[in-house]
Parts: C-alpha cells; sequence; structure tokens
C-alpha cells in the first residue's frame, strides 16, 4: 500500500529491534483476561491514516479502516472471493465488457441515507478528476474513457460509468477484464455520499456527522495520530451478521509495546496484516504454537530514483540490488518465514510459481562488482570511494530501520559504496517518494487484487500514482496492454513475464523479499476474513 499496505503499506512489515520499553518476556498472553462474548475488539494500525477517503486512501493502513467502513459492489467471502456486496445482481454482457449492477434494497449510508448508483459514479469519476489527485485513478483505467478523463486527454462525462436510475449502474470496459470483480471491492470502487460530499468538501477528515459510510461499522470517533473508534452501523444491510459492537484501533507505532499490550490483555491482536510483532518474539511465539504465519501476495522493495545521479545508471542500479544478501535479511533480521525476492511478481500468483528463483542470484557479488564497474566507467567516476554517499531513505519504523542498516553495510563490504540513511514519519516519507525528493526508498506492495498485473502495472506510465521512480520503457507498457486485450489465459501470462523480464532487466526496483503475514490473536477470537492479498475484514468476527 504505499498501499496498501500498505501495503500493507504496504506497508506494515517486521520490526526488527528491542524498544526502550525492554525486551519481550515471552508466552502468548492469551490467559490474561476471559473475552467469551466481548463485544469490543481491540487492534493496533501503527499509525495515522493517509487518508479516509476512498478516492484518496494508498496504503495499507488506511485501508484496513476503510475495508470496515465502507463496501464497494462486491465484497470479499471467507474464501478470498468476490460476492455481491452493495450490489444484489450482477449482469455481464456476452463480450465481457459490460456489466450492469443492481444496487441493492436495503442498502443505507450510516445517516440512513439510501445508498444509489449516483452515489457510485461520483465517487468514480471523482477519484477519475485529475484536479483531485487520487494516486489509485490508474485502478480505474479498465473502464472505457477513464484513462483519457484523468490525464486530460477526454472528459469525465464520456467515461463509461452511468447510473442509469437510482437502482440501476451501468460500465462499459475497455476489454474483457476477468478480474474485474474483485476490483469492484477495491477501495477506490467504494462509494460516496454524494449529496454529503458535494455540501461538504472536507466530509472525510474528522469523525462526525458529516463522514457517512455505507459499510459494517461507522466511525464514531478520530483522534488524530492518537486512535480511531468504529461502532457498529446499523443502517448496514447485513447488520444481522455483525456480532462486534465496536472496534478500538490505537496508533502504537512500536511493536513490542504492541506485543506487551497483547500480552496484557489491552489487545485482541497483535502483528499483521494491521500491526506488527517485534521480530525477537517469532521464535518463541512460533514455539509456544501461538504464532499465525500466512504467505500473502506481497514483496518489499527498495525504489530507485531513476532520474537522479547515479542511480539514472542501469548499471549501478543492478549492482546495489545483486549485492543484497535476502537471504540473511529473512533468516537473521524478519525471521517471519519470507521468501528472498529475485523477482517482482508474488510466486502465489498464477502462472508465477517460479518466481521463488526468480532472474537473477541471490548476493551475487561477483556480478554486482562487474555492474558496479561499468556503471561507473559510464558516469567518468574512477572508484566507489568518489561517488557521493547514497541516500537510503524509509519510514520511521523499527524493521524498516533495522533492514536500511543490513543493505547499508553489504553495500559497503562488497561494493565500497558509501550510504547514509534517512528516515521520516509516513505522512512526510510518502510525500517525498512522490515527489521523487530521494534516491533509494523502500516501500512495500500488497496485491489489491490477485493477478499478477497489479505487480507490473505501478510502473506503466512514469506520472503514474504509485511508480515513484521516473522509470518508463515502451515496450514494457506494450506488453502490459496487450495483455489486456488477450483472452488466452497461457499466452496472458507469457506477455506478463516478458513484461518483467524487460522490468528486472532496467531494475526501478531492488526487490528484497515476498511477504507473509505474521500474527497472535485472541483464542476466542473468531471468523476473521484474512485474504491471500494481505486485507483483513471483522464484519463477521466474534468472541466465541
Amino acid at each position: 500500500m504505499k498501499k496498501r499496505w500498505s501495503i500493507v503499506g504496504l506497508m506494515l512489515i517486521f520490526s526488527l529491534v528491542l524498544s526502550a520499553c525492554g525486551g519481550f518476556s515471552g508466552g502468548s498472553g492469551d490467559g490474561k483476561k476471559d473475552t467469551k462474548g466481548q463485544t469490543s475488539l481491540n487492534i493496533n494500525i501503527k499509525t495515522e491514516p493517509f487518508s479516509l477517503h476512498p478516492g484518496l486512501a494508498n496504503d495499507s493502513v488506511s485501508g484496513g479502516v476503510i475495508r470496515q467502513t465502507f463496501e464497494g459492489l462486491t465484497r470479499v467471502n471467507s474464501k478470498g472471493e468476490p460476492e455481491e456486496g452493495t450490489a444484489s445482481k450482477i449482469e455481464t454482457s456476452k463480450d465481457g465488457k459490460t456489466y450492469t449492477f443492481t444496487i441493492r434494497d436495503g442498502a443505507k449510508w450510516s445517516n440512513g441515507d439510501p445508498v444509489t448508483a449516483q452515489d457510485f459514479e461520483y465517487a468514480w469519476k471523482w477519484a477519475l478528476d485529475p484536479n483531485n489527485e487520487s494516486q489509485y485513478a490508474y485502478q480505474l483505467y479498465y473502464i472505457k474513457g477513464a484513462e483519457a478523463a484523468n490525464t486530460g486527454k477526454g472528459k469525465l462525462d464520456d467515461v463509461g460509468v452511468k447510473a442509469v436510475n437510482d437502482k440501476t449502474l451501468k460500465v462499459e470496459l475497455n476489454n474483457p477484464t476477468p478480474y474485474f470483480l474483485q476490483l469492484t471491492s477495491f477501495y477506490t470502487y467504494m462509494p460516496i455520499n454524494k449529496k454529503i460530499a458535494e455540501k461538504h468538501k472536507n466530509w472525510n477528515t474528522n469523525a462526525g456527522d458529516n463522514y457517512v459510510s455505507n459499510g459494517p461499522f461507522k466511525m464514531t470517533a478520530w483522534k488524530h495520530s492518537g486512535s480511531i473508534t468504529l461502532e457498529k452501523n446499523d443502517q448496514y444491510w447485513d447488520k444481522d451478521s455483525v456480532k462486534l459492537k465496536k472496534i478500538n484501533m490505537v496508533m502504537i507505532n512500536n511493536n513490542n509495546t504492541e506485543l506487551k499490550k497483547f500480552q496484557a490483555g489491552e489487545l485482541n491482536w497483535a502483528g499483521m496484516p494491521l500491526g506488527q510483532l517485534p521480530t525477537e518474539s517469532l521464535p518463541t511465539l512460533k514455539k509456544d504454537g501461538s504464532l499465525h504465519v500466512e504467505p500473502i501476495a506481497g514483496v518489499y522493495w527498495y525504489k530507485f530514483n531513476t532520474e537522479a545521479k547515479p542511480l539514472n545508471n542501469v548499471n549501478i542500479r543492478k549492482a546495489l540490488a545483486y549485492a543484497i544478501d535476502r537471504s540473511s535479511i529473512v533468516k537473521n533480521v524478519t525471521q517471519g518465514e519470507q521468501i528472498p525476492a529475485m523477482a517482482a511478481v508474488p510466486p502465489s500468483m498464477k502462472g508465477f510459481k517460479d518466481n521463488t528463483k526468480g532472474y537473477f542470484k541471490d548476493n551475487d557479488v561477483k556480478t554486482a562488482k562487474e555492474f558496479l564497474n561499468k556503471g561507473l566507467k559510464e558516469l567518468g567516476v574512477k572508484s566507489a570511494s568518489d561517488l557521493p554517499a547514497i541516500k537510503l531513505s524509509f519510514n520511521t519504523d523499527d524493521a524498516h530501520a533495522k533492514i536500511a542498516q543490513a543493505v547499508q553495510e553489504m553495500w559497503k563490504k562488497n561494493l565500497g559504496v558509501k550510504v547514509e540513511l534517512d528516515n521520516s514519519e509516513w505522512n512526510v516519507y510518502i510525500d517525498k517518494l512522490h515527489s521523487q525528493d530521494y534516491q533509494i526508498g523502500r516501500m512495500g506492495w500488497l496485491g489489491d487484487f490477485n493477478d499478477a498485473i497489479n505487480f507490473l502495472e505501478l510502473f506503466r506510465d512514469k506520472e503514474g500514482g504509485n511508480n515513484d521512480t521516473g522509470w518508463e520503457d515502451p515496450e514494457f507498457k506494450k506488453l502490459l496492454n496487450q495483455s489486456q486485450l488477450e483472452t488466452d489465459p497461457d499466452k496472458r501470462i507469457a506477455e506478463l513475464k516478458k513484461a518483467e523480464k524487460i522490468f528486472i532487466d532496467a531494475m526501478p526496483v531492488a526487490p528484497v523479499y515476498f511477504y507473509t503475514d505474521t500474527w497472535v490473536q485472541d483464542k476466542n477470537l473468531k471468523n476473521v476474513i484474512i485474504t491471500g492479498t494481505g486485507e483483513v475484514y471483522f464484519r463477521n468476527a466474534s468472541f466465541e
């Protein structure tokens, strides 16, 4: 998320050092408090969300909140598959390019207003309006006319989404998109109460009467940089399935403190996908049987600003990427059974299981030095020691700091490259990346839907909302576009693999590892939905 993960932001990943609050003492803490029949869930989301506007959110923290408070035309079920959500009926044309959604009777906003087809049309076109600077607008490019409208080459009125009436939404796509119903469960596709949004421009910035949502929970309090309180939304069409009355979300950006609060019974969940466990606790938690570990479709990588010296040289980028000892990071630092990544697309994606091997060898110092020498020659620099120190940036977090320290040492030892570490709080950091005010920056990406293109299309366009690298390649772009027209699944995967090879050869990012989710939870907490793309839903959760 970003993303996600925000990714999960994106990216909430593994904490690695003990904090000033003290070390890990062991034990799961499940017996501290009897939670059977409890109706309030206490969790940690680590930090302030980037935005709780579905059209502006683009990280895992924001997404983790929005998925509880909003609902799209479809929603994700316990099997991780899309099912009818706010739409009770979905019809598809024979050519697979036109979808007709019927809005469910009884679908209401938290203030009692009916959810209408106009609310969806408004929300999608709002995100596509270039004046609103939605980073995730490109997720709507599958819709006819969407890309043209977002890039200023077309009109919003020509976008292929139209409210035929209050109950009927007609959507025309550029091409058949087999995963479109997965997309309609994603937060950029969620509705916005048109009446409220047009009247109150800043409706999404605070809890209150103007912050209305249509999901299983509604936000009733938001103490910025402190906590968020969600309560059951009695206007939700499926309210009878919602057992929790309240979700208390705290913002503790210290992984050791998060675990201690879980052990003390103050939290019912610690760890991914919204929080994070301290890495040093994982062996003990695994040994006592309380640790949950699940592979997910996500990748941790370092982005290169390809327009900043010396990262504008592909051989310098490749030298840095090849000189990372990923296996050592996974074994000794993250310790969460992650998979070293020498590719961009996680092996969990259909057709990409060979990506456990990747496109190059891990910790290939010999080849890295060859690339370095070639790059230095092209730059007219005599040796690595003559290069100015390269700045490696990350958002403030023990995990990111420890990984960055390890990589800093590897680059110094293997290549003789000087590296300065630079950390800043999430909101400041993400602005740096989006404005390309960095040299090398860490980021994680969790799949928004279960298709390999989701990990490649980030870099389709230089100015794309989540690209941040300044890299663009016409052949790469051509292959991605061709894959959208290809109806043969095997041929489509082949095209995506060709695109991935171009991407790795150009190395605008250095992949580090593929994610796993690691967490502990209250033994009485049941029916939480966690998907293979790292999303979490609490609408069916209960303490039994």
